[in-house]
């Protein structure tokens, strides 16, 4: 197996400036960059990537903490966040916090001590350990999908800095509520997810400028939380339908709780759109497969995992950089759930 001798002979240059090439510790002049480029090309040599992380610091990989196993959501961000890092040179080390606070800090101290250069991680909806730890070890890190008051649990305005990025919310959601009641519905209710959750609040916040909007009254009976799970959408679903004026449309907030509460309408015999109309937040792959076909709110699950892989290098390019909360917006796929004819067009919300 060639060696960094061997490269330095080909190229003609010193051990000391291989390595300034390949670990990026040393500005080097092209024609000398580009040869020793060459002589690696040509001799087939590896990089020893356990040597390189002792002389930069760095192992050139990424912790992530995300409900993949789950949520058919995060593993679309998997597919996004994998490829980013791939792309710019980083392995992957991936660690399942169940949603769960306790589960959620043991993984990410697991990731910290196997030396990641950063984590990504998809908050519980109790991160205060969590981001105590993080802050604590002064951790690069970006909060993915559901934002977090980090100033708030650690007392402090200053370093470190988190950065975040998630999908619009609040206004996709009050878009589904709007479309609903245009349709003539005026009992609509809404499926959210765990509390603590910001995604949870603000699509609740989006579903009540929804109602506002259309001139509706709000019905505090007609929130239910379905804590983000198919089960836990179904007993919701199911109170719902014990009312005694029942909604006539539903709004669920993510995949898991449209499953529930698809379920809880079968269970009572009742059909989509004829009986409730249904709309949802995401649109997984096996959205067109169900009849009707499931109008929801698309999130750009592939581009947050892609562009919260770049925020993580930019903030290890500049550990003191400002921190950012980035927003992507989501699309509106106009299907028949919600009691409409078939319309294959997909528009941006904004």
């Amino acid at each position: 197996m060639p060696t960094m001798a061997d490269v330095a002979r080909s190229a003609g240059v010193s051990v000391a400036t291989v390595s300034h090439v390949l670990n990026g510790t040393r500005p080097v002049l092209p024609h000398t960059r580009q040869a020793v480029l060459d002589a690696v090309e040509e001799l087939g040599y590896t990089p020893n990537g356990l040597a390189r992380s002792l002389v930069t610091s760095r192992t050139r990989s990424i912790g992530l903490a995300v409900s993949a196993i789950s949520n058919p959501y995060f593993t679309e961000i998997l597919q996004g966040v994998e490829a980013s890092a791939l792309e710019h040179g980083y392995s992957l080390l991936i660690a399942d916090p169940h949603d769960d606070p306790v589960h959620e800090l043991r993984a990410v101290r697991l990731l910290h001590e196997r030396r990641v250069d950063g984590v990504i991680v998809a908050p519980s909806a109790a991160p205060r350990e969590l981001v105590a730890h993080l802050a604590r070890h002064a951790v690069p890190t970006v909060f993915l999908d559901r934002l977090v008051d980090t100033e708030a649990i650690t007392g402090a305005a200053g370093p470190p800095y988190f950065d975040q990025i998630c999908a619009d919310s609040a206004e996709p959601t009050a878009r589904l509520v709007s479309h609903l009641a245009g349709l003539g519905h005026r009992r609509i209710a809404i499926v959210a997810g765990a509390p603590g959750l910001s995604t949870s609040s603000e699509r609740i916040t989006g579903y009540r400028h929804g109602l506002a909007a259309a001139g509706l009254a709000h019905d505090e009976r007609l929130v239910v939380h379905g804590d983000s799970t198919a089960e836990g959408a179904q007993r919701a679903t199911a109170a719902l339908l014990s009312l005694a004026v029942p909604p006539t449309a539903l709004v669920t907030a993510n995949n898991a709780m449209t499953i529930g509460a698809l379920r809880a309408l079968r269970e009572h015999g009742l059909s989509v759109p004829a009986d409730m109309a249904l709309c949802c937040f995401d649109d997984f792959d096996w959205a067109e497969l169900f009849s009707p076909r499931l109008t929801a709110v698309a999130q750009p699950g592939r581009e947050l995992g892609a562009r919260a892989v770049r925020l993580l290098l930019d903030r290890l390019a500049d550990p003191d950089r400002a921190p950012r909360t980035v927003r992507l917006p989501c699309a509106f796929v106009h299907r028949t759930s919600c009691g409409c004819p078939e319309q294959p067009e997909k528009g941006t919300l904004s």
